[in-house]
């Protein structure tokens, strides 16, 4: 298995000749345009803080923590995933957290979407992974539905939590 969680990665043609790939450089402001439709369609649309500099660096510096696939059509980015490494102490194996999925609205329903989770999938189960794992908001039926219509099923009993903004800064600081 090697280190970089993207080496080796596939192209694959779907079947209206959309190109499923790992994104690339030249990718970034499509990429950035995504997440800000995610945001969007989130009802968060002010939310989104990152730059083209910041997310290129993220993707494609010198130790990339962060990887994202896309479904291209026409020179256009129609839908992205954005994921990372995560791991399990229990199983003692690497997982995928799928961060963001977004296919644009004109491009619904053409399989983008289980396509770019397929990927991450075969990516799993290539490389030992157990698991590949993401959040949905709870008022999002439409993603809901898809995803169990994938077999995902939703985390009974655990509760999401985040530290941010002034309550991180005041455990850091002691």
């Amino acid at each position: 298995m090697s280190g970089d969680p993207a080496a080796g990665a596939t192209v694959t043609v779907l079947p209206d000749g959309a190109v499923l790939r790992p994104a690339q450089p030249h990718d970034v402001p499509q990429l950035l345009e995504r997440i800000r439709d995610l945001a969007r369609y989130e009802r968060e649309p002010d939310a989104v803080r990152t730059s083209a500099e910041e997310l290129r660096a993220a993707l494609f510096g010198p130790a990339p923590a962060v990887f994202a696939h896309v479904v291209e059509r026409e020179a256009a980015v129609q839908g992205a995933a954005i994921w990372f490494l995560n791991y399990s102490t229990w199983t003692g194996r690497h997982g995928i957290y799928l961060e963001d999925l977004f296919v644009v609205p004109a491009a619904r329903g053409a399989g983008y979407g289980r396509a770019l989770l397929r990927e991450l999938a075969r990516i799993c189960l290539a490389r030992g992974y157990t698991r590949l794992d993401w959040s949905v908001l709870d008022w999002n039926e439409p993603s809901i539905g898809f995803y169990r219509s994938l077999g995902a099923e939703q985390m009974a009993g655990w509760l999401p939590y985040r530290l941010s903004g002034p309550a991180l800064e005041a455990l850091a600081q002691g």
